[in-house]
């Protein structure tokens, strides 16, 4: 199969040694390896171990002009944002959508919630469900509202590595997934989604992406376990936005400009200084 594009990667802006490479060598690595499109990812504000932040923007924008001065293919600049409360907030500021051109979202342990409550009843919580390996019916349902929220209220692109840590009602998420045009993905490293879960999604008229989830250069392209999946599943290729294609992703600074006011009633601000870049 052509992967044309890699979505979901990480750098040394990732901090604490989570990312390995830089953006030089993410890129390069793409580049070498016959993508056309690569973005870089690293996890959103609110990662209180590994999270970028936002002084490191202006810097990490530097260093994307660099690698595409050396490599001509296409170089994102996104995040990972994390799901931060019940309520489907992610660590993510309306101002900051100028600086975006693709949105990830997924969970992750070690956030920094919105309130003392939903640290305790949100993120502790589903931490203390993966180590007891036990998800109840309640916390599924809490977590499968904070994913449809989350969609409802950004423009997300992507979700990743949907179903891993935090369980969920995967149809339900699917069926939101379709409504509001985000992707699936299928990750490299790991998939949280058991095969009926992602033929549900298939089924459902969701399209997927796959992408490698690279914490190293090395890694990067490596898409081997959503790959897998699709053949083994029998999925069509169209349904895959990045295999021999290149998909149209959400314009954000666009967004921010003419829609943002509309999805987050909290952000309302005069448009002419949203438009002072």
């Amino acid at each position: 199969m052509a992967i044309l594009a890699d979505y979901h990667t990480h750098t040394i802006y990732s901090r604490n040694h989570h990312g390995k490479g830089t953006v030089e060598g993410n890129v390069r690595a793409a580049y070498e390896k016959g993508l056309r499109q690569i973005a870089i990812t690293d996890h959103g504000f609110n990662q209180k171990l590994y999270g970028i932040r936002r002084k490191d923007i202006p810097q990490l924008k530097k260093d994307i002009e660099n690698a595409k001065e050396q490599f001509p293919m296409d170089v994102l600049l996104g995040v990972e944002a994390n799901i931060i409360s019940s309520r489907g907030d992610l660590d993510i500021e309306p101002e900051d959508y100028k600086d975006f051109d693709i949105l990830l979202c997924g969970y992750h342990r070690l956030v920094k919630s919105t309130s003392a409550r939903e640290q305790l009843g949100f993120v502790t919580k589903n931490n203390m469900c993966e180590l007891m390996h036990h998800t109840s019916k309640r916390q599924i349902e809490r977590n499968t509202n904070a994913y449809i929220n989350a969609m409802r209220k950004y423009d997300i692109d992507i979700l990743t590595h949907l179903n891993h840590v935090c369980k969920v009602n995967v149809e339900k998420v699917a069926r939101v997934a379709k409504e509001t045009n985000t992707l699936i993905e299928l990750n490299g490293r790991r998939l949280g989604m058991s095969d009926d879960e992602i033929l549900t999604c298939y089924n459902l008229g969701c399209k997927f992406v796959i992408d490698s989830d690279a914490h190293s250069p090395s890694r990067v392209g490596d898409c081997h376990f959503g790959l897998e999946a699709i053949l083994r599943l029998r999925i069509p290729t169209d349904a895959v936005v990045n295999y021999n294609n290149l998909p149209k992703l959400k314009n954000h600074k666009q967004l921010l400009e003419e829609e943002t006011p509309k999805r987050k009633p909290r952000a309302k601000q005069p448009k002419q200084a949203v438009n002072n870049k």
